[in-house]
């Protein structure tokens, strides 16, 4: 793989013996080279011969022993990995990916926790900015009682971008079965509100779970503050909570928090400033996306941002929020609180599920988003359709979701943030990495 820096130095090697060789023949002269043609009688041929035989064995000698050692070291740095890996691939992430372009990602919920699985095998130089408005289930609960913010949304992107995801989310997705007060409290929300207890502050408890978890690239609440979100229904009448929002079976005309001047965490923006690529989806439209946009200053943050931006495009409706949208639908919605027009692409999915799958959502009312978007739209975007379907069991049961890799994919073959690294990886001119997605590295 180029850019991993590792020719140079068996290059280097290789020259290094050479001048030790030459440096002993020096210092040694003819006379010990004619000891060694009395002590060993051969003809010319043979002599020959055995002296290109020694030059294989000993490069062959060599090269083995290089191996081995980049093997033992990267084994060495990451213990975990399958002993069945190659070496060049264990290297490829832990130097390759750390020089990958900076990919700021804004969302909520599975949408979001999906993408970054994803997209770390592209990059760690990611931000994932999650929304901390929930008020249902374990997370509503201990906001309740404990007074800190839901951190269930922060828990799956924490996991999410975690080296050793697959071992680590049997125990943090874990539920308890406890006394009442307990039951049900997923052990991952536990350990952050113990943490944030522990050090003081939820950011401070997301920093130290992402060190416990080793995870590529870095989680940020969208804000500290302590908010609500406020529906406003078809009807004129407002509702209060997420939860409740999401049960209620009229329209969702608009949305608002409670206060309603909420302020953004600080290094939210300046992630914001400093990113190549900003993603905004998947995710709930009113629950998991539009809630971000409305702290103050991450819209304009957004807009202003001289980074390439790509809208991931939701692969199914939701009952209770997005009930029949259409894409352009969807997007009219979102438009009300983001300039739209400021994005450079739109990915939308082009595959279809299977209809014994769709079968199974009738009852939640829920239906593939309609792709009613023409190449030309209001909004200047680009559409790109790649095929990206995915399942996932979630909930007890099989759902609709990305596939992770097949998106990370999608958005490293279409974007100049991560095209740009490829030709300066591929040019010599710079130390910036090919971040091409590696089929080894993503199995």
């Amino acid at each position: 793989m180029p850019g991993l820096r590792i020719k140079r130095w068996i290059a280097l090697a290789f020259v290094s013996m050479a001048l030790i060789v030459a440096a002993a023949l020096y210092a040694f002269g003819v006379d010990a080279a004619r000891v060694l043609y009395r002590t060993i009688p051969m003809s010319s041929f043979t002599s020959h011969f055995v002296a290109v035989l020694m030059i294989l064995a000993g490069l062959a000698g060599f090269s083995l022993s290089l191996v081995h050692l980049v093997r033992s070291v990267a084994k060495a740095l990451a213990p975990r990995e399958s002993e069945s890996e190659k070496a060049s691939a264990i290297i490829y992430r832990r130097r390759i990916l750390d020089r990958g372009p900076k990919v700021v990602a804004v969302g909520g919920g599975t949408g979001l926790s999906t993408l970054l699985r994803g997209l770390k095998q592209v990059t760690t130089n990611i931000t994932a900015v999650v929304a901390v408005m929930d008020n249902g289930g374990s997370s509503g609960r201990l906001r309740e009682q404990t007074d800190v913010l839901p951190p269930g949304d922060v828990r799956n992107c924490l996991l999410a971008l975690a080296e050793d995801e697959e071992q680590l989310s049997e125990y943090f997705q874990y539920r308890l079965h406890a006394p009442e007060e307990l039951a049900g409290h997923a052990l991952g929300n536990l350990l952050l509100v113990g943490l944030e207890q522990a050090t003081g502050s939820f950011d401070r408890a997301i920093e130290a779970m992402s060190h416990f978890l080793n995870i590529r690239g870095r989680v940020l609440p969208a804000t500290l503050d302590n908010a609500q979100l406020i529906a406003t229904m078809d009807d004129g009448s407002t509702i209060t909570g997420e939860s409740q929002i999401v049960s209620d079976p009229r329209r969702i005309q608009q949305m608002a928090l409670l206060p309603e001047h909420v302020t953004p965490y600080a290094s939210v923006l300046d992630a914001i400033n400093e990113a190549d690529l900003i993603l905004l989806g998947p995710g709930s439209l009113f629950t998991s996306l539009i809630p971000n946009l409305l702290i103050e200053g991450v819209a304009t943050a957004i807009e202003e941002a001289g980074a390439e931006k790509l809208l991931v495009a939701n692969l199914m409706t939701q009952h209770g929020e997005t009930d029949r949208l259409s894409l352009s639908e969807h997007l009219q919605m979102l438009n009300a609180y983001i300039q739209l027009s400021r994005f450079d692409h739109l990915l939308i999915n082009s595959e279809r599920p299977s209809t014994d799958f769709l079968s199974k959502y009738k009852h939640e009312e829920a239906e593939p988003v309609a792709d009613d978007l023409g190449q030309s739209n209001d909004y200047g975007l680009e559409p790109i359709r790649e095929e990206m379907l995915g399942t996932a069991h979630w909930g007890g049961k099989d759902t609709v979701k990305h596939d992770p890799e097949k998106l990370a994919r999608a958005i490293a073959k279409h974007t100049q943030a991560f095209a740009q690294h490829r030709r300066a990886s591929d040019s010599g001119k710079s130390d910036q990495p090919d971040v091409r997605v590696d089929p080894v590295s993503l199995s």
